[in-house]
């Protein structure tokens, strides 16, 4: 039986497969949410164990959110939601 040693970081921070539009913005917002989602799991887990006050979560979670929103502006996710794969404006008459 062969025994396969697992990476701590791949443990402690999954990454799921992504099946979206793949353009490099998208990949990189997509690696920020998984990431988000994963802090947001830690700070509930803390303040689930008392380890820190609902307060201090709702910051914590606070500032995680406005770092994905300033990721999202940088990157330009859904600055123009009819843009199609080859670039061009999506019409009705197609």
């Amino acid at each position: 039986m062969e025994i396969q040693i697992v990476n701590k970081d791949d443990f402690l921070y999954p990454r799921g497969r992504y099946y979206g539009q793949v353009k490099p913005e998208n990949l990189v917002f997509n690696a920020n949410l998984q990431e988000f989602a994963q802090k947001i799991s830690f700070v509930c887990n803390l303040e689930t164990a008392g380890k820190i006050s609902p307060d201090e979560a709702y910051e914590q979670i606070k500032a995680l959110w406005k770092g994905l929103k300033r990721t999202k502006k940088q990157l330009g996710i859904g600055d123009n939601p009819f843009q199609g794969n080859d670039g061009e404006e999506g019409r009705a008459d197609k």
